[in-house]
């Protein structure tokens, strides 16, 4: 007779072991609904936390420092990701009675006992309401700006939009990172595409891109460059380029874009060939597009269309070939002038004879400028 086993799942099952080295057990419900929606330093430090809540060793103390060392992320990170758990209903800041308002514990909610409170009802927001979860307080963007990647990313932003930003439309850009789970080099991304792709500076208008893109589920650089691949074929290439050039977090300028375009349209390269001349990018320091430009110009001038042709075409010649080439230059007939028409007769004279020969020379040279010669 057939039994069937029912508590173990038939691709994934536990061995088990003889010896107890301790276990953290996580709640379906937030690997279910809540660890999807987080990017993968906030699941690290909300596990790793959970972790260190479940130890029964008292003398072993563990703050947001230990955390950030142990993870080997920023202490800013960190405190963010309470931040997002924070704001998701599932932990719970309790101040310490110290004045710096980032020395708290955290406690962790039974997400169990959330469920049966909401009266069986989905935790996860819908997604209008997800949207609306968060304004940002000028308290909030103060705090913002202490953040080294947020000040990096708003310093950025500057440049694109080629203005500062006014505080309000930093308040909406702190909005988008924690309602649509953006990280902040998306957001970066967003105004670069809009501004130099579209040519649109509207706030509003960089906000419906993101809109657009969350709809999609592009919330971080990889998604982004498959979505910029499927649906904008030059955009990809620019990300290609820029990604190997050691540059993934920015789009290129519109000069950039301009001499990427003339690889592909004028010189109607692959993106092998390309990519096989940024490789002596890493002959410089600061490799730039103007670099590899020069490297690509020269392989279309000689004729290179190919990465085979590469080795074939543009190889420079051998020392031994050129060394052999300037012998043969050297030994070549020697160049004549009119001082070669006459006769070398030194040697038909003995040294006696030539110092006789040039004393009488002499001499008559002195006779002649005296007017006594014949």
């Amino acid at each position: 007779m057939h039994t069937e086993n029912r508590g173990e799942n038939m691709n994934f099952t536990i061995e088990t072991t003889d010896m107890d080295l301790g276990d953290t057990p996580i709640e379906n419900i937030f690997i279910n609904d809540y660890m999807p929606m987080a990017n993968g330093a906030y699941v690290k430090v909300y596990l790793l936390g959970y972790k260190n809540a479940h130890d029964k060793d008292s003398t072993i103390e563990v703050n947001n420092q230990t955390i950030a060392k142990h993870l080997n992320i920023p202490l800013s990170d960190v405190l963010n990701a309470w931040d997002f758990w924070e704001e998701k209903g599932i932990i719970e800041k309790l101040p310490k009675d110290t004045d710096n308002r980032f020395d708290y514990k955290v406690k962790f909610l039974n997400l169990k006992q959330l469920y049966i409170k909401n009266n069986y009802k989905q935790i996860d927001m819908d997604e209008e309401s997800r949207r609306e979860s968060y304004t940002c307080s000028v308290e909030d963007l103060v705090d913002a700006n202490k953040i080294p990647a947020i000040n990096n990313m708003f310093n950025s932003i500057n440049t694109i939009m080629s203005r500062q930003l006014v505080p309000n439309e930093k308040q909406k850009i702190l909005e988008w990172i924690h309602n649509y789970n953006m990280d902040p080099d998306i957001i970066e991304s967003a105004f670069s595409y809009s501004v130099k792709k579209r040519g649109r500076r509207n706030i509003g208008y960089i906000g419906g891109i993101i809109r657009n893109w969350y709809d999609e589920g592009i919330t971080n650089m990889e998604a982004l460059q498959e979505h910029l691949r499927l649906t904008d074929e030059r955009y990809y290439r620019y990300g290609q380029v820029m990604k190997y050039l050691g540059y993934s977090n920015r789009l290129p300028s519109k000069s950039e874009m301009e001499v990427m375009d003339r690889w592909f349209d004028e010189y109607k390269f692959t993106m092998d060939i390309v990519l096989k001349g940024c490789e002596g990018s890493k002959k410089t320091a600061n490799p730039s597009i103007n670099y590899i430009n020069g490297i690509l110009t020269s392989w279309y001038n000689k004729g290179i269309r190919t990465v085979e042709e590469i080795e074939e075409k543009d190889k420079r010649p051998r020392r031994k070939d050129y060394d052999k080439k300037t012998r043969v230059a050297r030994k070549g007939k020697a160049i004549k002038t009119r001082f070669h028409n006459f006769e070398q007769r030194t040697s038909d004279y003995t040294a006696d004879e030539l110092e006789d020969i040039a004393r009488r020379k002499r001499e008559e040279y002195y006779s002649r400028s005296r007017g006594e010669a014949k």
